[in-house]
């Protein structure tokens, strides 16, 4: 059973940053795939990261390129998401999310079986 726990959200003015943790459990080959979903009010959900775990493959959607970075640190099977020069655009609930995948190109946008309860970020201008 994988259960994945959100942390470090916040409310942060415009161009700050932010580090959201991801706790994870469950066997790690349940869970190769991992990333963060947001959501903002009125809008679909949206893949903001993903990356496969056993390495070589990491994605992002093109609105957050180059300000936000996906890590992991295996030991603590935990994954960040470090998000630098936040903008109000990107105020949303973000949901750390995991599945397994046979290649390391699944990972991305794709629908994810384990979802967080997710964690709030709010950018105020």
């Amino acid at each position: 059973q994988v259960q994945l726990a959100e942390s470090g959200g916040g409310s942060v003015q415009a161009g700050g940053s932010l580090r959201l943790s991801c706790a994870a459990s469950g066997h790690p080959g349940s869970r190769n795939c991992m990333g963060w979903v947001r959501q903002a009010p009125g809008k679909e959900r949206e893949v903001v990261a993903a990356m496969y775990t056993p390495g070589g493959y990491t994605y992002y959607v093109d609105s957050v390129k180059g300000r936000f970075t996906i890590s992991q640190d295996n030991p603590k099977n935990t994954v960040f998401l470090q998000m630098n020069s936040l903008q109000p655009e990107d105020t949303a609930m973000y949901y750390c999310v995991a599945d397994t995948v046979a290649f390391g190109w699944h990972c991305g946008v794709r629908t994810y079986k384990h979802w967080g309860q997710g964690t709030q970020v709010t950018v105020s201008s």
